[in-house]
């Protein structure tokens, strides 16, 4: 579970909600508001996707609440263990490791496979990419759910004010038409500026760290499939890791 996305998620609706008073949120909450900013905005959105990348955003977001991705040092031990074991007793004794990290454990069952250098870059890029395209399109789904949102904020505007012209000879229909009106566009900047585009933002960063990880691992395959020492993988694959962290690789490799 990703604590920053819990921490930042409560927080921002925690303040919302504080500003507001608990007292007060009986008169925040409007069902037509509602349904023209979140079921209209996803509708919208929705349009402008297919069904399966729909449902693909929706899966993908799911790596910003429980996704924690693996720090390149952690990696970076990994292979050089797999380098030694590789150099000691063969690439068959790989077979059979203890792999969490299913891109690794691809790689590494390249090479207990036999497979050349052309055909592990080749393989692995190739998931690369169409990881990269795969959150790519989870995060425009969401960049677009944001920018529809407060679009969809002032449409519910613009129909609360002709509720309200429309009835100005009866009092009692002008406060619930002004709810609608203001209460749509208030919906619509906490959806795009708490929800939506946080999460666009949060699944581009992460794609962004996973690929450099993956770029890790086939650095490292590379590198044992050629039959290199184990001692000199770490200072090749030292430039994935944060210059604060090489000094404690550095350590753990003595």
């Amino acid at each position: 579970m990703d604590i920053a996305t819990i921490l930042g998620l409560i927080g921002a609706f925690g303040l919302i909600i504080s500003a507001i008073g608990l007292d007060q949120m009986g008169a925040f909450i409007d069902i037509p508001s509602v349904n023209i900013v979140f079921a209209g905005s996803l509708a919208v959105t929705l349009f402008r996707s297919s069904l399966g990348e729909f449902l693909g955003a929706v899966k993908v977001a799911g790596k910003t609440f429980k996704n924690k991705l693996e720090k390149p040092e952690e990696l970076i031990l990994q292979m050089v263990e797999f380098a030694t074991i590789a150099r000691k007793d063969g690439m068959i004794a790989l077979e059979g490791q203890d792999i969490s990290n299913p891109f690794m454990a691809k790689a590494v069952s390249m090479l207990v496979d036999g497979s050349d250098e052309d055909m592990i870059k080749k393989t692995l890029g190739r998931d690369i990419e169409i990881m990269k395209l795969r959150h790519k399109m989870g995060a425009s789904f969401f960049a677009a759910w944001g920018e529809i949102a407060p679009a969809m904020g002032m449409i519910g505007t613009l129909v609360g004010l002709v509720l309200m012209l429309g009835n100005m000879s009866d009092p009692k229909s002008i406060g619930p038409a002004m709810a609608v009106a203001l209460l749509t566009t208030m919906y619509g900047a906490i959806l795009a500026n708490v929800i939506c585009l946080p999460i666009s933002m949060k699944l581009t960063n992460q794609s962004d760290i996973e690929a450099a990880n993956c770029e890790l691992i086939i650095e490292g395959t590379l590198f044992i499939q050629s039959g290199g020492n184990p001692r000199v993988l770490s200072d090749l694959l030292s430039s994935f890791v944060a210059p604060k962290a090489r000094a404690k690789l550095a350590e753990a490799n003595a």
